[in-house]
């Protein structure tokens, strides 16, 4: 295969997201700069040193990379996120907050959460196996069945932690590439329908799960409970307005919005660069889906068109999921925005993915 430039309008809308990211990272931190200058500098550290600036390293060394490399190691990557997922749960080891054991402790980066490092492995080795099976995808038995298997390894760990919203996103990511494979559409309606009722049975008997759908269907219902962040949120974007208050100039970041640098990040983005700014930053993931799926359709083989297709809708899911929970309109999930909120292992590792991306880009067909 003969080597072309990199796709130049893809890497336009990841630079724009990153900026974007950066600029709206520092404002919704600085709260933490008025209450506490400590906290303020460990969590810009964490962010555009070891999220932005490592992660622009791996970034250009997964560029390099040929992506068959992916291919070869892929049942290795699969079951070491797997085993690295389930090491939240080793004493001393893993950390626990809210109720909720999804994190590990590490040196100099502090608390690491290794999920985002399974999505990433589930992507590449389902890419892998599918294009392995190559036209025996559409059979039930080497499609269907081999992801229902890995879903249920990951459910085993997930719901544990819990970390519901995390399976929701693989499982759609996973559904979505069987789409792109050929696979019967029967088959896949059949695995949504019951991850649907398994979803209905965890909500059914999981107190936190009921709250935030009895959150989504009345915003109301507890404004100085399960509902203030919505109702927070909702505020923030709503007193925006057109061309919002200007950045740096959220007044919910500084004492209402729970966690603004974090799962409110885009309700901070709302305040500030009000309707017009909102907008543009929807059509800039818009744009990085359709430019994504593009390069995709566009490459040299089945396991990159996979892989890239997998990457771009794990991304694009998880941003718009983020986006529909803050303005009420999806139940709240508690996903981070991708390029913007706090998380620089998570930031690092879609850096990585974005090279990989940019890698097969060069390879496109006509």
């Amino acid at each position: 295969m003969k080597e072309k430039k990199v796709d130049k309008f893809f890497l336009t809308i990841v630079i724009l997201l990153m900026l974007l990211g950066v600029a709206m990272f520092v404002s919704a931190s600085l709260g933490f700069l008025a209450r506490n200058p400590k906290i303020f500098y460990n969590i810009l550290f964490t962010q555009l040193v070891l999220g932005l600036g490592l992660g622009s390293i791996g970034m250009y060394l997964s560029y390099k990379i040929n992506y068959k490399f992916w291919r070869k190691y892929s049942l290795y990557i699969f079951l070491g996120t797997i085993l690295l997922t389930a090491a939240v749960f080793i004493p001393h080891l893993g950390f626990s907050h809210g109720g909720a054991t999804r994190w590990i402790k590490l040196p100099i980066i502090g608390t690491f959460q290794p999920v985002e490092l399974l999505k990433f492995g589930f992507v590449i080795y389902f890419a892998a196996w599918l294009s392995w099976v190559k036209a025996k995808a559409k059979d039930f038995k080497f499609s269907i069945l081999p992801l229902l298997v890995m879903l249920a390894i990951i459910a085993a760990i997930l719901f544990k932690q819990p970390d519901t919203k995390s399976f929701i996103l693989i499982t759609f990511t996973g559904l979505s590439m069987v789409f792109l494979s050929d696979v019967p559409i029967r088959y896949i309606l059949g695995i949504f329908v019951g991850a649907m009722v398994v979803l209905g049975i965890l909500v059914f008997t999981t107190p936190y799960l009921q709250a935030r759908i009895k959150t989504f269907l009345d915003p109301a219902s507890d404004p100085q409970g399960s509902s203030y962040q919505i109702q927070q949120s909702l505020i923030a974007v709503g007193s925006g307005g057109v061309l919002g208050r200007g950045l740096g100039q959220s007044v919910q970041k500084f004492s209402y919005l729970p966690e603004p640098q974090g799962d409110s990040i885009f309700a901070v983005l709302g305040e500030e660069l009000g309707f017009v700014g909102a907008s543009i930053t929807i059509l800039l993931y818009a744009f990085f889906a359709l430019r994504g799926l593009r390069v995709a359709n566009h490459s040299p083989d089945t396991f990159s068109r996979l892989l890239v297709a997998g990457i771009v809708i794990l991304i694009t899911a998880q941003s718009f999921m983020n986006i529909a929970s803050t303005i009420g309109v999806f139940p709240l999930t508690g996903v981070p925005l991708v390029f913007m909120s706090q998380g620089g292992t998570s930031l690092m590792i879609y850096l990585i993915a974005i090279g990989i991306v940019l890698q097969i880009s060069k390879y496109q067909r006509n």
